[in-house]
């Protein structure tokens, strides 16, 4: 199929089916803050494979990935990140459209990504940007597919 993401600028309120942005809760106290990330009580919580941080620079893009059987959740604990998301999901009633969200500690949500979804995301802040997911699998090299970042706009 040929079709092409819908371009654009999209918000977090442009949906795509299966990926569910949570509100998180963030406690302030006199030597800084506490940031909650996932409970295994959470609708949203799958199971627990790993958690792992990205570092990316100001300005820097990692594109594009599709994890085949890890459901994500994504949180920006420090930093500035924008992330771009496509359905790549053939059988998705959002089949190719596409769901931008900027996180960060101001905008302290959550992203719950279901498999088979191309994502990516570039660094925003000039300081550390730290992207935690908190995978529902070990992470494996076959599982994940690297996509050209040439292949879609980031937006």
């Amino acid at each position: 199929d040929d079709r092409k993401p819908n371009s654009g600028i999209c918000s977090y309120k442009m949906k795509i089916d299966g990926i569910k942005p949570t509100k998180l809760n963030m406690s302030k106290t006199k030597n800084g803050s506490v940031l909650h990330g996932i409970r295994s009580t959470d609708s949203h919580y799958s199971e627990f494979g790993e958690v792992y941080f990205s570092i990316i620079n100001h300005n820097a893009i990692n594109a594009w990935k599709k994890h085949q059987r890890m459901t994500l959740n994504l949180l920006v604990p420090s930093g500035e990140v924008r992330f771009n998301f496509i359905d790549s999901r053939k059988n998705s009633p959002t089949y190719m459209n596409r769901m931008a969200i900027t996180l960060s500690k101001e905008n302290y949500v959550g992203i719950t990504v279901p498999p088979n979804i191309i994502f990516g995301f570039k660094g925003l802040s000039e300081k550390e940007n730290i992207v935690t997911n908190i995978a529902s699998i070990i992470h494996e090299n076959e599982e994940c597919l690297n996509i050209d970042i040439n292949k879609y706009e980031f937006i």
